[in-house]
C-alpha cells in the first residue's frame, strides 16, 4: 500500500464531503450554512491542491486542474462572506445564495476530481 496515495485520496475525499455538508440546505438560509464547515472545506481543498504538485502525469495535471478550479471558487465565496458581513455587516439572502452558489461549482470541480481518482485507481489495481 502506498502512503503517499492513501493521503492523497484521503483529503480528495475528505474535501467533497466537507464541501457538500455545506452546500446542503436551503440556498438562502444563512442559518443552514455555517461559516466553519466552509473554512474547514477551503482549508482541505487548498491541502489537497497543494499534495497534487509534483505529479507530472496527465491525470495529474487534470486532478490538479480541477483542485485549483475549487479553490478558486471558494476563494471567491470568501471574499463575497467576508465583504457581506464585514463591510456591509448581515448576510442577506441573496448574498447567502451567492455564497452557496460559488460553493456548489467547487463541489462540481471536487466530484471531477473524485472521478478522476477512481478512473485511475480502477485502471491500475481493479479493472484488467
Amino acid at each position: 500500500m502506498n502512503l503517499e496515495k492513501v493521503v492523497f485520496a484521503f483529503f480528495i475525499v475528505l474535501a467533497a464531503t466537507l464541501n457538500f455538508g455545506f452546500f446542503i440546505g436551503d440556498i438562502d438560509r444563512p442559518e443552514l450554512h455555517h461559516v466553519g464547515e466552509f473554512a474547514a472545506a477551503l482549508v482541505v481543498n487548498l491541502i489537497a491542491t497543494s499534495l497534487k504538485f509534483g505529479d507530472r502525469s496527465h491525470m495529474g495535471a487534470t486532478q490538479l486542474a480541477t483542485s485549483l478550479v475549487a479553490v478558486l471558487q471558494l476563494v471567491a465565496a470568501s471574499i463575497v462572506w467576508g465583504y457581506q458581513t464585514q463591510v456591509v455587516g448581515e448576510m442577506t439572502p441573496n448574498a447567502m445564495s451567492s455564497i452557496v452558489s460559488l460553493s456548489g461549482g467547487a463541489m462540481l470541480a471536487n466530484l471531477v476530481s473524485l472521478i478522476l481518482l477512481i478512473c485511475a485507481i480502477g485502471r491500475c489495481s481493479i479493472w484488467p
